[in-house]
């Protein structure tokens, strides 16, 4: 699972829409008007875009990949440095920021060269809790903020976070944020009644001039093979996933699969064909994951730079 929060949780602290509404006000106040968001987004196409490789600009790793590393040895500087070493030119933030404000850890990843361009958070569970989430992200310079986990078996929750998430995400584009929410498998596979799941639900609710999508693969190809509806075919389950929503799909968490096990992989070593779902949909971001790495956080992060540098397609 990727680093989250309780759904549940989530939803008992969460305010009602004109509460956040007014929060997001307050947000547009302190942290001002954003730069558009508009030129970038014609790179994220369904359409094939002639490319043959990942750009190596845009290969990030999710944080929580690392976590054991993070929280022991060698600890959270000399990881971040490796990270660097090894050419990832971005990294996706969980887990907080060990010690340090925001300002503290721009300062930090600056000096080593590399940029926090996304991060997983919560909704907000209040006003003034969006305000600081917003500002935070501003300070470290990120583009995108990304709600990493919901699950619920009721179906009013998954309306009332969308409808959350859309005033979330109306404060984060007025300050220059793309906003969006990150997949797991059960989306595809609980049933909510009346044939609903809650894939059906956030892609109908979720407004998409506001909110994006992070396509995690690994969960989508998971979430295809066991609902049945994507077992014959998981990479062709996930490009239906991405070709269907309204929202637009301009992330992606780049984890495998082991054929045997159905367990995460490191990149290139499992049953996910990376270059079939890439060839036909390009996004922002390609975030290297592997929840349970195969060896070391270390290795898993070498191997999957060296995948998406060398992958063509």
């Amino acid at each position: 699972m990727c680093y989250g929060y309780d759904g549940t949780a989530a939803l008992q602290r969460s305010l009602d829409r004109r509460s956040l509404l007014g929060g997001s006000l307050a947000v547009l106040a302190g942290v001002g008007l954003g730069a558009g968001l508009g030129a970038t987004d014609a790179e994220a196409t369904i359409k094939p875009t002639g490319r043959r490789h990942v750009p190596p600009g845009l290969i990030s790793i999710q944080l929580w990949t690392v976590r054991d590393a993070l929280w022991g040895a060698p600890g959270y500087d000399a990881t971040l440095t490796h990270l660097a070493r090894i050419g990832y030119p971005r990294v996706e933030l969980a887990l907080g920021y060990f010690g340090r404000t925001a300002a503290q850890l721009r300062q930090f990843l600056d000096g080593i060269g590399i940029r926090s361009t996304s991060s997983h958070d919560g909704i907000s569970a209040d006003a003034a809790g969006l305000e600081q989430k917003i500002e935070n992200a501003v300070t470290l310079g990120q583009s995108f903020m990304v709600v990493p986990y919901l699950n619920s078996d009721k179906a009013d929750d998954w309306k009332r976070w969308a409808e959350q998430m859309n005033v979330e995400a109306a404060a984060a584009r007025a300050a220059g944020l793309r906003y969006g929410y990150h997949n797991h498998a059960h989306e595809f596979t609980i049933d909510l009644g009346g044939g609903k799941r809650p894939w059906d639900i956030l892609t109908a609710e979720l407004d998409p001039k506001l909110v994006h999508l992070e396509i995690d693969i690994y969960w989508a190809v998971t979430g295809g093979i066991e609902s049945g509806d994507g077992a014959a075919d998981p990479e062709g389950f996930t490009l239906d996933v991405i070709r269907s929503a309204p929202q637009r799909v301009l992330q992606y968490h780049v984890k495998d699969r082991h054929e045997s096990t159905g367990d995460m992989a490191d990149l290139g070593t499992g049953m996910i064909d990376f270059g079939r779902i890439f060839r036909k949909h390009s996004v922002l971001e390609y975030i290297v994951e592997n929840d349970t790495p195969d060896v070391t956080p270390q290795q898993t992060a070498e191997v999957g730079y060296r995948y998406l540098r060398r992958l063509r397609f």
